[in-house]
């Protein structure tokens, strides 16, 4: 449920949901938190490249699915942890890699993959990006702040 602002987008192509999440990256402050969700192939490390982009990450953006996390040098400073815990069972495992220290840093900006893993220890001020099939080409995105 979204008690914020609320934006809706439909994707039509890959390209589209990278400039998605382009956009909103260039427009978060350090120490934000962003938390994407949705089904297995609904587009969240398509839309994780886009924002890793926006805050000029050069480098090749894969999903870190086998790692947990992704840490990424920021241009202007700080990092990027791209975290997918879909392979964590739940807020006690979490602690126990350290997601914390990830979710905690006020210089990096964390985008969080599979997040109901650990609800329990999220931010209430945290971005939500839900992302949904419409069709093979299709996706609705949903960011609500």
């Amino acid at each position: 449920m979204c008690t914020g602002n609320k934006e809706v987008i439909i994707s039509r192509s890959e390209t589209e949901t990278e400039n998605a999440g382009s956009r909103l990256a260039r427009n978060l402050a350090a120490g934000s938190i962003v938390l994407l969700r949705g089904d297995l192939g609904a587009g969240k490390t398509v839309f994780s490249r886009g924002f890793a982009r926006g805050l000029g990450v050069t480098e090749v953006v894969s999903s870190p699915t086998y790692t947990i996390v992704q840490e990424y040098e920021l241009p202007g400073g700080g990092r990027l942890y791209h975290l997918d815990l879909y392979r964590i069972p739940g807020v006690d495992a979490a602690l126990a890699f350290g997601v914390d220290e990830f979710l905690d840093d006020p210089r990096g900006i964390a985008l969080v993959e599979w997040p109901d893993r650990i609800e329990g220890i999220l931010s209430r001020n945290a971005v939500n990006v839900r992302l949904e099939h419409l069709s093979d080409s299709e996706r609705r995105i949903t960011i609500c702040r």
